[in-house]
């Protein structure tokens, strides 16, 4: 079997289970053939290995079954720099990189202190640090198994701004910081779309949070009040139907600049909120 024919056999087994069946069929072949995409147009009759062909084809059968395609090659790209996941967390969102772009323009020291709660694979404290090399950025996540990957990540990436280390949000952090981002749990438990597509492969401990998606949410906006510096800024994702819920709770504790932004579907995705100390 050829580059052509595979692509073509493994596009119709997809086409009944996947939101993009051609898309996700030359992801999957170029990752077996160890390739760029651009290279299964130029080498349509290149021959499968029998080994490859039946990786190719295990690989199939997973994402016919639902699997993500991240799960399936154990990677993800994300803003300029590619990440290794795995089922301990969430898969990086393109619409996340909203929130990575929006960090990079504000107005912070060149040599701004950046702390990333929740950090999952490193996506958003990892993309920072590559862009800003001066930064200190620390990282912290609740599951042991989670900092690994993302040290992983560090380590594949070769930043040295970066410390990455346990913490239930802001319990073991210390110290205050410029710029404070998270992509929280922000689900209701009774979301339907939990049941749907790649997000039912993905941990519900990252995906789930009580009070209508918000009580992770209440957590981070309460405690970075005390790791922000006067005028510190807190960035914090969210569902696209609660902007003005998550707006309202910044207010409530105290924050000003209050603003939400969107993502590329032009949906309400994060809040950025400004932390300032009345001083006498």
């Amino acid at each position: 079997m050829n580059v052509a024919q595979a692509l073509a056999s493994a596009t119709a087994e997809l086409a009944t289970t996947s939101p993009e069946p051609e898309v996700d069929a030359k992801w999957l072949l170029a990752d077996v053939l160890d390739c760029e995409l651009t290279r299964l147009i130029l080498d349509r009759a290149k021959v499968l290995s029998d080994v490859q062909c039946q990786q190719y084809h295990d690989f199939i059968a997973r994402r016919a079954a639902g699997e993500p395609v991240a799960y399936i090659t154990g990677r993800r790209g994300f803003w300029s720099i590619e990440l290794q996941v795995n089922t301990s967390t969430l898969i990086p969102r393109a619409d996340t990189e909203c929130l990575v772009d929006y960090a990079l323009q504000l107005s912070l020291p060149a040599k701004a202190s950046v702390l990333d709660l929740g950090t999952g694979t490193g996506a958003i404290a990892l993309a920072l640090a590559a862009e800003n090399p001066s930064w200190a950025v620390t990282a912290v996540d609740k599951f042991a198994e989670v900092v690994a990957l993302a040290r992983a990540n560090q380590q594949q990436l070769q930043l040295k701004n970066v410390s990455i280390f346990q913490s239930d949000w802001l319990d073991s952090v210390d110290g205050e910081f410029d710029l404070i981002t998270a992509n929280p749990p922000y689900i209701d438990s009774l979301d339907p779309h939990l049941a749907q597509g790649d997000v039912s492969f993905e941990p519900k401990s990252a995906l789930v949070a009580a009070e209508s998606g918000l009580a992770d949410i209440h957590t981070i906006a309460r405690g970075a009040r005390q790791h922000l510096v006067n005028g510190g800024v807190l960035v914090v994702e969210h569902g696209y139907q609660q902007g003005r819920a998550v707006r309202q709770i910044m207010q409530d504790y105290g924050y000003d600049q209050v603003e939400t932004g969107q993502d590329f579907g032009r949906n309400d995705r994060f809040t950025s909120a400004h932390w300032r100390v009345n001083l006498p």
